[in-house]
């Protein structure tokens, strides 16, 4: 049994897989119970999905993962607000037709044949292939996030659960939900590397959402979503490396797991 549970992380690979996932936990259970909490997991996934041609475009070019993500997000805006004043256009058409097209373009700078091999991995993720320069950023951006969300928690409140009166008390809701998109953005951005595009808001909405089927308050269940990311990278993983199969999707699939048996103790504990 010992040997089964240490032999995975014998592999220097394995332990910076585990490492990267770790963090991006905190980052995601962080983000994560704010977005549930403003109802932004599907603007959430949008956002991660606008940022992909930014991302693709700064890998081409050999930028920084940040700085296209930031040119991303930027024309993402732009092309919303432009779309938002086409007469007889709904404000949901617009962001989906806007979020479709950009991803889609995306994909096409990624899978074309002239373009180098490797860049797929934004889309489906490289998580067995972090490398120390990757955690040192992701740790980085972890530490930024947490400062943000300690020093916004209470913006944060009192703009989510109060927007009308929200002045009153020196929060202005259109700063905040900006800041809140920021780390929602930047968390996109840890996860990218280990998930890739498709796959990271499974850790930034998904244990959050398992948390909040079994603890109502917000640091209790910030800790808990940080646990249960925790473990359904650890799960993930060594699913990845005894079935051979792809890590990044078993990670996904674990959180999923972890998801469901939450939300059947929570029915449970209920009836």
């Amino acid at each position: 049994m010992v040997h089964a549970l240490l032999h995975p992380l014998a592999d220097p690979f394995m332990r910076r897989a585990l490492l990267e996932l770790l963090l991006l936990g905190v980052a995601g259970s962080l983000v994560g119970c704010w977005v549930l909490l403003y109802e932004l997991a599907y603007s959430t996934e949008s956002l991660a999905h606008a940022l992909f041609p930014g991302l693709v475009v700064a890998a081409l070019l050999g930028l920084p993962l940040l700085a296209g993500g930031a040119v991303g997000v930027l024309a993402a805006a732009i092309a919303i607000a432009f779309v938002g004043r086409i007469p007889l256009v709904e404000r949901d058409t617009g962001v989906a037709v806007v979020i479709t097209s950009l991803f889609g373009l995306g994909v096409v700078l990624a899978l074309s044949p002239s373009s180098p091999p490797g860049l797929e991995s934004l889309l489906f993720g490289d998580l067995l292939g972090v490398t120390r320069g990757d955690l040192v950023i992701s740790g980085v951006l972890v530490a930024a996030t947490g400062a943000a969300v300690v020093t916004l928690h209470r913006p944060l409140l009192v703009a989510g659960f109060d927007r009308g009166s929200a002045g009153a008390f020196g929060a202005k809701p259109f700063l905040v939900d900006a800041a809140l998109l920021v780390l929602i953005a930047v968390g996109v951005l840890v996860g990218v590397q280990a998930l890739g595009n498709l796959l990271v808001i499974s850790l930034l909405v998904g244990p959050a959402a398992a948390a909040r089927q079994l603890v109502d308050r917000l640091p209790a269940m910030m800790g808990l979503a940080t646990v249960f990311a925790w473990t359904s990278a650890i799960a993930g993983l060594y699913a990845s490396y005894y079935l051979d199969i792809a890590a990044g999707a078993a990670v996904a699939a674990a959180t999923v797991a972890m998801f469901l048996i939450a939300a059947l103790v929570g029915v449970l504990r209920d009836t």
